[in-house]
């Protein structure tokens, strides 16, 4: 073979190996895992400077609804919904707001991959959302601890899922733990814990696989108000730390004003275009970036409370009529 045949062999295959990897599906034996855990598609990496101008998750004409039965009319939740969280808030804690049955938990279905809108697209980055999105992870309200594997296997359980030795996942798992104040708790197993301690531990799996978009669908709502103010606060630190961008749901206007740097206000469904209120940003220049939890007796508070109480009561009558 000439000199030139070989280097041109040689420059073929180089050629090969820069061709950027396609979409890869999302195993459908994950789909038993909790959401938080469950591994999507891999996407193409792309550069900062690509991205500089790409909202980090946007909503584009979404149109989205459920059949309860098949006689009875779809019941629509999103119609031509759409929405940013802007690349200038990366780290943001961006709250949704909103009565029960609005919406907001549909929309983080919809960022996670684990329903796909009937009209319109969800994008990631730029991407359009088409599984299980790899960027984004979440905490839901109900408790997700396998019952059969104790405080430590259940934080290393995503991490196994990623190319990490058996030290370095317990390294990690341990290093979490320690961050959410259970790392003397490491080997019990969840019917030996609180229901604050179980939420901990999920904080605790989502946080370790370093997910760089958190959605949290009301994961306090069943706690008494003493163990959330605490685990509120134990998440305004983890947040401080780990600079993860946060999409948290509530139906409780003082917690979205205890947590949220932004805070979105919906009315009830359906969430048509872009009728919803946007307008309280910036709320760590108002109330200061760490939130004690007596905050809400201060009256600039408790003003900014009422003010969006009223948005939402006005919202609601707005539909009625």
């Amino acid at each position: 073979m000439s000199e030139s045949s070989s280097n041109q062999r040689e420059s073929d295959v180089e050629v090969v190996d820069s061709v950027e990897s396609p979409v890869v599906e999302v195993d459908p034996d994950q789909a038993h895992l909790p959401p938080e855990i469950q591994v999507s598609a891999e996407v193409s990496p792309t550069s900062e400077n690509e991205l500089r101008d790409v909202p980090i998750v946007e909503f584009d004409n979404v149109s989205k609804w459920f059949f309860k039965r098949k006689i009875e009319p779809p019941v629509e939740v999103l119609d031509s919904f759409n929405f940013k969280v802007e690349r200038k808030d990366a780290g943001a804690f961006v709250v949704l707001l909103g009565p029960s049955g609005c919406g907001k938990s549909t929309i983080l279905t919809l960022i996670s991959g684990l329903a796909l809108p009937d009209e319109g697209e969800v994008l990631i980055n730029g991407k359009p959302v088409t599984g299980p999105a790899e960027d984004s992870a979440t905490v839901p309200q109900a408790y997700t601890c396998f019952p059969w594997l104790n405080v430590l296997q259940n934080v290393e359980f995503g991490l196994s899922l990623q190319p990490l030795d058996k030290r370095k996942r317990k390294e990690i798992a341990m290093e979490y733990l320690r961050k959410v104040g259970l790392a003397d708790r490491w080997k019990a197993y969840p019917k030996e814990l609180s229901g604050g301690m179980q939420q901990r531990v999920a904080i605790a799996r989502t946080l370790a696989i370093k997910p760089p978009i958190v959605l949290m669908d009301e994961p306090f709502g069943a706690l008494d108000a003493q163990t959330r103010s605490e685990m509120q606060q134990m998440l305004l630190e983890l947040w401080d730390e780990e600079k993860n961008t946060i999409i948290f749901v509530t139906h409780d206007i003082t917690e979205a004003l205890l947590l949220g740097d932004r805070v979105v206000v919906f009315p009830s469904r359906p969430i048509t275009g872009g009728s919803f209120h946007d307008g309280t940003k910036d709320l760590d220049k108002l109330f200061g970036h760490k939130r004690p939890p007596d905050l809400p007796r201060r009256k600039d508070f408790a003003d900014l409370a009422e003010e969006l109480r009223q948005i939402l009561r006005n919202q609601i009558l707005a539909e009625r009529h």
